[in-house]
């Protein structure tokens, strides 16, 4: 297996010829970083991506303190809010 630190760069030709074997590589995380030239131009910079659980870390939590209840209180209903299910007057 190749360096993980590894980083490659090639032409935008070489890369046509070799697309498939260097997305496997990028992967299977045998390279950390390719740079697609044209020209002696950087057209391109192709990476591995993130971890699942690293991707999704940052999303954990995201939300909290964002929504409010306007009849819940800390330990349950506002009593003198009315609910839909209380008896109505077909109920009575």
């Amino acid at each position: 297996m190749t360096d993980p630190a590894a980083e490659e760069t090639m032409t935008a030709t070489a890369f046509k010829a070799r697309c498939l074997e260097i997305l496997d590589r990028l992967s299977a995380r045998a390279l950390r970083r390719v740079t697609v030239t044209k020209r002696g131009r950087v057209v391109a910079v192709l990476t591995p991506p993130s971890l699942d659980a690293a991707a999704v870390e940052p999303l954990y939590g995201c939300m909290r303190g964002s929504v409010r209840s306007p009849t819940m209180g800390a330990t349950g209903p506002d009593s003198a809010t009315a609910w839909l299910a209380d008896p109505g007057p077909l109920h009575r």
